[in-house]
């Protein structure tokens, strides 16, 4: 996440939801099991080279509509993998996750690989209303690497330093960088680094982002813990003109949240709700990218288990997020066909 509550604080798939629908007209749920031909499942947590396996295998399930592509390396040289599926001529704008820029945020980019399968193996194409999704499932290779070998709760990237390592990849975008909520000190878990885009993951980001001929409908920036779903602005107190429709859409996702599964997601302003912090990807989309609906989502839970959260809650923090996924779509899709006024 950000930063807070007691220190809490490549590019991945893109789906055309309707050529998946054409070649996968079933609906069952993705199962918690090992996928074929793969070692991805969603009862433990996955090292990067499973995760990225996993995009090897979804290219290889699908030949016709999946390419894998290397869009950036991270300081230690590991490739940011970009798996993309469907028709690349499509133009329609698309929902955006970046996920995993705080390696010890594992609930993450778990969540964000049932994303994949429940949009691909799980067949639930139509879910999403033939609306392009691009998932980015490890942004900080490196440092999620890091907590399975050394540091389980590490945060940062890799970048070295004389003293020390690190700079958090989520203030290191380049909207009022170096704000509230950041220290100049390397050794501290908000160091935003040298300069905006100064590490290769957020330039990475930052050059596909630009490159895309169509703009997103979304950015989500997923991470944990709390369970809150927050919109800008993140840099101080200071609502966006918008606030009030970012409002809503946030609470039609905390609803169908509570709805279907029981659990609660608080709603509300980055900086009021929580606390500022200045440099994150929520409001760099919304600013800069011109990106209506930009939303950090703290998964859970609530802090009994923090940032190791159990792998037994994995399945479960998955569906929250497909839940909120296809209802943000839902109210995209029924903004832009209302009659503008």
């Amino acid at each position: 996440m950000k930063f807070g509550k007691g220190l809490r604080s490549a590019l991945g798939l893109a789906v055309t939801m309707a050529a998946v629908a054409a070649i996968a007209p079933a609906t069952a749920a993705p199962s918690s099991k090992q996928t074929t031909g793969n070692r991805m499942e969603w009862t433990t947590y996955h090292p990067l080279a499973d995760i990225y396996g996993y995009m090897d295998h979804v290219a290889a399930a699908y030949p016709s509509i999946a390419r894998e592509t290397v869009i950036g390396k991270s300081v230690e040289g590991r490739p940011l993998k970009t798996i993309t599926i469907g028709d690349p001529a499509d133009k329609k704008p698309g929902i955006v996750l970046v996920c995993g820029q705080h390696g010890r945020e594992w609930i993450s980019p778990a969540t964000c690989t049932y994303l994949m399968s429940y949009i691909t193996e799980g067949r639930r194409a139509s879910a999403l209303k033939d609306r392009t999704v691009t998932i980015v499932p490890v942004a900080n290779p490196d440092g999620y690497e890091y907590t399975f070998q050394y540091d389980r709760l590490w945060r940062k990237n890799r970048r070295k330093g004389p003293r020390c390592a690190g700079v958090d990849l989520n203030r290191n975008w380049g909207y009022k960088w170096g704000g509230k909520g950041t220290s100049r000190n390397m050794c501290q878990e908000t160091y935003p680094g040298t300069k905006a885009f100064s590490e290769p993951e957020t330039a990475a980001l930052k050059n596909y982002f630009e490159t895309l001929k169509t703009k997103p409908a979304a950015v989500l920036d997923i991470h944990s813990y709390g369970q809150y779903i927050l919109y800008p602005w993140g840099y101080d107190k200071v609502l966006s003109p918008d606030y009030k429709e970012m409002d809503r859409v946030g609470r039609l996702m905390a609803d169908k949240i509570k709805k279907e599964f029981q659990t609660e997601y608080s709603v509300g302003n980055s900086a009021i709700l929580l606390y500022p912090a200045a440099g994150g990807l929520d409001d760099y989309a919304k600013a800069k990218l011109r990106v209506k609906y930009t939303y950090t989502l703290e998964l859970g839970d609530t802090g009994k288990y923090g940032f190791n959260l159990p792998s037994r809650y994995i399945v479960p923090t998955s569906k929250e997020l497909v839940a909120a996924v296809t209802t943000l779509d839902e109210a995209i899709s029924t903004t832009q066909a209302s009659p503008q006024r």
